[in-house]
């Protein structure tokens, strides 16, 4: 995943959703605020399309037997990103993986899940291998705000809301604080406002929680976001097989890509997040997908080696300072 590097005035890391989150802010000040107004975002954004919680909508929605049902106007937001990203990737990336996601065993908060132990997913059985239903079956109206699934479709909205969610966070901060804000949720990065000087420094690595010392290559941003996907680090075991959490819709089982980590950098998280999860997905005709998009990306094969597209800098980058967060 992407470990974030940055340099800035000051810095929060806390749990959320799972996973690691890092604020960081241009102004020792602000980041109280920049706090408060991060926590009331993710919980809006939970409450709206967290897959573990009984009483968020995307829980109702999903519970709903095909019915139309009201959403809330963030809801409809979150949904209308997921069918962007479908669309934009040609389905690489789907928001109705949800039922195959809960029959691969993550049915529960990935922390309870059993530690992966098996190197590489483990064949899946004909019987086993089928499609999603797919994002045509998501139908979602907008004035007002109204949603309903068919052919048994149950949605996962994590390739882009928690991407979304550091959109949010981020713009939300700059806009009202003023100040120069990175926000990480476990390695899908946003920044806004002012950059510090020499940008936000990003330590590239395969696990967002990895250090600066960490194997991989420092870049800097200004603006946008920037997003890492990788089949390394959110795995389980399962009936004695390596699960991951990147699930091919054509076939409802963990992609098996020649990818093992894959980076990309774009206007914002939301786009970086949806292209690198398609990567993954695309496997080894992701490098012409992303250089058609101009999009800068980092692709690491499980050996280790590396192919960039689209800009996106070779060699080891720029120092990262002495303390740092990352991807």
């Amino acid at each position: 995943m992407t470990a974030v590097t940055a340099v800035a005035v000051a810095q929060d890391t806390f749990g959320v959703f799972g996973t690691t989150a890092t604020l960081l802010v241009t102004e020792a000040s602000a980041l109280p605020a920049a706090r408060r107004l991060a926590d009331a975002e993710l919980a809006a954004v939970d409450l709206a399309c967290s897959r573990f919680r009984a009483d968020s909508e995307l829980s109702a929605l999903n519970a709903a037997d095909g019915a139309t049902i009201g959403i809330s106007e963030l809801f409809a937001e979150l949904l209308g990103e997921a069918l962007r990203a479908a669309r934009l990737t040609d389905g690489a990336v789907d928001p109705t993986c949800g039922r195959a996601l809960a029959e691969l065993g993550y049915d529960r908060d990935f922390g309870l899940l059993e530690p992966a132990r098996a190197v590489t997913p483990g064949p899946a059985s004909p019987a086993a291998a089928s499609a999603v239903p797919g994002w045509r079956s998501v139908r979602l109206d907008t004035g007002p705000p109204r949603a309903s699934l068919a052919g048994g479709a149950q949605l996962d909205l994590g390739a882009t809301a928690k991407a979304r969610a550091a959109d949010r966070c981020a713009e939300a901060i700059a806009g009202q604080l003023g100040c120069g804000v990175l926000v990480s949720l476990g390695g899908d990065i946003a920044v806004a406002g002012p950059a510090p000087a020499g940008g936000w420094r990003i330590r590239v690595t395969d696990d967002h929680a990895a250090g600066p010392d960490a194997a991989g290559q420092t870049v800097a941003i200004t603006s946008g976001g920037l997003a890492t996907s990788s089949t390394t680090v959110r795995a389980w075991s399962q009936d004695g097989r390596r699960m991951h959490h990147i699930v091919d819709p054509a076939t409802g089982q963990p992609a098996r890509s020649c990818w093992r980590t894959v980076s990309v950098a774009a206007g914002n998280c939301t786009d970086a997040n949806t292209a690198s999860t398609a990567a993954i997905v695309r496997g080894a005709a992701a490098v012409a997908w992303l250089e058609d998009l101009s999009l800068p990306a980092r692709l690491v094969r499980a050996d280790g080696s590396v192919e960039v597209t689209a800009g996106w800098p070779d060699g080891p980058g720029p120092a990262p300072p002495a303390s740092a967060p990352g991807t």
